[in-house]
């Protein structure tokens, strides 16, 4: 990973305004599924502002060749897709326009709570929500009647469930895979658990407080451990053949899912259309309504835009809370969950019911959970964050080690890894 700085750096790019005739050219670095429906959507609809997109790679691949572009002073988009969990990285090297300049304030009443606090501090605005993995649990209907299962509603109940299930099948069903190679997974569960991480504010970026060990983290990682061990979890790679044919084959009889699972679940299982259903997260104690998140991300202006006040109008307005035709995209075919309020509240969304799902309005399961998650602090290096969490998790699983003593290794890397970083560790 490259080494971060604490000092601030800067753009070598024009920030004025091109004064050219014609509509004004916005470059955009983004991922999304569908997305070029979405782009010539904007520019049928727009005369004065042209988007220009490139899919310069999900996920780590993109934040490659930003970190050389920003880094170079040139070469980095207008306007960005970045992951909430990416967010801090780049305010820490101020690369990132503060919106909230340019009115983005004023969209602050469309999202939840902890969603605008995710790219926003104070009145700066760094990027704009556009999708949310609020967490739930999908499930085989048909595969709980045939082995006399009920759906759990506690961590106590699911366990219980999967031992009947072992029994039931001859061992040759689990109640779910439980992938290692996915920090952001794994940090949704223990999220809903309260574990919180890092203590960190952008205002004060050269101090954080690291405890990614803390009882919440630990207290999943107990239960899973016991769930892997007793032959009641499988522990197939996330994204995998095997993964997809235990989803596909009723090897798993439930998924934990995010917001964007539904769409995901049915483009890789075809064959069960239909006989999956939606529930509620279960809780770690009767009668709660706790919640975590797996993923989410936003549009961010970069510090090399030349009209930083235009580029903030297209990372506001392409995925906007009044964009419906754009949503449909999203929704329908790109398997997105909106974080926006007036679109996650609309019949279009609320009431869509799924096929696959035979018929179930599956989002009166996300959209309740995603309005109950609570505020949620991400380190300014996450990516060697999730490294030494996946790391562990799956030296555990291959029982090197204990899935606790895994956590207080990556503590004790994380710590010494920010005090390296010139970060003061609290």
């Amino acid at each position: 990973m490259t080494a971060l700085t604490l000092a601030a750096c800067s753009g070598g790019s024009d920030a004025g305004a091109d004064k050219t005739d014609g509509p004004v050219t916005v470059k955009v670095w983004a991922w999304y599924p569908s997305f070029q429906k979405v782009v010539d959507l904007y520019n049928s609809t727009h005369t004065d502002i042209k988007i220009e997109w490139t899919n310069a790679g999900a996920g780590q691949d993109e934040y490659t060749k930003l970190q050389t572009a920003l880094k170079a002073g040139k070469g980095a988009p207008d306007v960005v897709m970045l992951e909430f969990q990416e967010l801090p990285t780049y305010q820490l090297t101020k690369h990132l326009v503060d919106m909230g300049k340019y009115g983005a304030n004023d969209l602050k009443s469309s999202y939840v709570d902890w969603a605008w606090k995710q790219v926003s501090q104070g009145d700066k605005v760094y990027a704009i929500p556009v999708d949310a993995g609020p967490m739930a649990m999908l499930y085989r209907e048909d595969l709980f009647k045939q082995y006399g299962l009920t759906v759990p509603t506690t961590w106590d109940e699911y366990k219980a469930q999967a031992e009947k299930l072992k029994t039931a099948s001859g061992g040759k069903a689990f109640m779910t895979d439980f992938g290692g190679n996915d920090g952001g997974f794994m940090t949704g569960l223990m999220w809903q658990a309260g574990s919180k991480p890092y203590t960190y504010d952008p205002s004060n970026p050269s101090t954080i407080g690291v405890s990614v060990n803390d009882a919440g983290a630990k207290q999943v990682a107990t239960y899973w451990e016991g769930m892997v061990n007793s032959g009641l979890a499988d522990t197939k790679a996330y994204g995998t053949t095997d993964f997809y044919n235990g989803l596909g084959s009723g090897k798993y009889v439930t998924y934990l899912a995010a917001g964007w699972g539904p769409g995901y679940l049915a483009s890789v299982a075809k064959t069960t259309s239909g006989k999956w259903r939606a529930a509620p997260l279960p809780q770690w104690t009767a009668g709660a309504n706790v919640q975590g998140d797996w993923g989410g991300s936003s549009f961010a202006v970069t510090d090399q835009a030349k009209n930083p006040e235009v580029a903030t109008k297209v990372a506001m307005d392409i995925y906007g809370a009044k964009n419906t035709e754009a949503w449909k995209i999203g929704i329908d075919e790109a398997y997105l969950f909106p974080t926006a309020t007036p679109v996650l509240e609309s019949d279009a969304f609320l009431k869509k019911k799924y096929d696959f799902f035979g018929g179930q309005t599956v989002n009166d399961i996300f959209v309740p959970a995603y309005k109950q998650i609570s505020p949620f602090a991400w380190s300014p290096f996450n990516s060697y964050n999730f490294n030494q969490l996946t790391t562990g998790i799956n030296g555990a699983i291959e029982k090197k080690t204990s899935w606790t003593a895994a956590l207080d290794t990556a503590q004790a890397n994380i710590q010494q890894y920010a005090t390296q970083q010139g970060f003061k560790v609290q």
